[in-house]
């Protein structure tokens, strides 16, 4: 396993960002090309969050051969623009599903399509990975969100605020149904049952999914709102994600 500190040139946020790419054991003498899992931070963040989940990287490499992407998701005054497009030079929607995606299928061997992307999150980061995966089909094929929300909130993670575009998961619920028909997606979440804010709105979903006929994943643990929850599931739930990615 090697991991490489990317700098990317970014447009939709006027300047540079920085995504943690952990490459598996034998991708230098490979000629395979690889899924990628995209992996969003919670937030409020500082700049070098990307790198915090240091128990994520460890984990990666038992599960098979695959690319593991972090990207950073907040910046200097900018802590929690809730993985959103919010105007010239902090779009971080654009960011994450459009120029992040095209760097990496630049610069790595990856498999470049939706077949071969997951997009996965825990707290704010889950929020993200749901947001985003539904609002970008034609990039993901296995969404998950790790003890997350949807609908965007307030650095506290309780208030709504007004959010631009397609930012309310709910809202969205018919748009993945359609979609199902055709271009099927994996969806999974979870929450620990102890968390403060989010159970309900996981509950929520998971009745919102089962009513359209989405068919998901819904799991809820013991724990809180907590990295010791989100390390002793990590395994499985990449796991999980792996199994829907095509692989070669």
């Amino acid at each position: 396993m090697s991991a490489i500190d990317a700098d990317v040139r970014s447009d939709a946020l006027g300047g540079h960002a920085h995504a943690l790419v952990v490459l598996p054991a034998g991708y230098a003498t490979s000629n395979r090309r690889y899924p990628v899992v995209y992996f969003l931070h919670g937030l409020p963040a500082g700049p070098a969050a990307y790198r915090g989940s240091a128990w994520l990287t460890q984990v990666a490499p038992k599960l098979g051969p695959f690319i593991l992407v972090e990207p950073q998701g907040a910046r200097d005054g900018d802590a929690d623009p809730e993985y959103l497009d919010w105007g010239d030079g902090r779009n971080w929607s654009t960011y994450v599903t459009r120029e992040l995606p095209r760097y990496i299928d630049m610069h790595y061997r990856t498999i470049r399509s939706r077949a071969g992307r997951a997009i996965v999150g825990l707290s704010a980061g889950g929020y993200g990975a749901t947001m985003l995966g539904v609002n970008h089909l034609d990039e993901f094929s296995v969404i998950e969100s790790w003890s997350g929300y949807f609908h965007a909130t307030d650095p506290t993670g309780k208030s709504a605020i007004t959010a631009p575009g397609s930012s309310n998961v709910h809202g969205l619920i018919s748009t993945l149904a359609a979609d199902e028909q055709t271009r099927p997606t994996f969806i999974a979440f979870y929450v620990g049952r102890s968390d403060p804010i989010f159970v309900a709105e996981n509950e929520q979903l998971d009745g919102e999914l089962t009513a359209a006929g989405v068919r998901h994943t819904f799991a809820v643990y013991a724990g809180g709102h907590e990295a010791k929850l989100w390390s002793s599931h990590a395994a499985a739930w990449l796991g999980l994600a792996l199994a829907h990615l095509k692989t070669a």
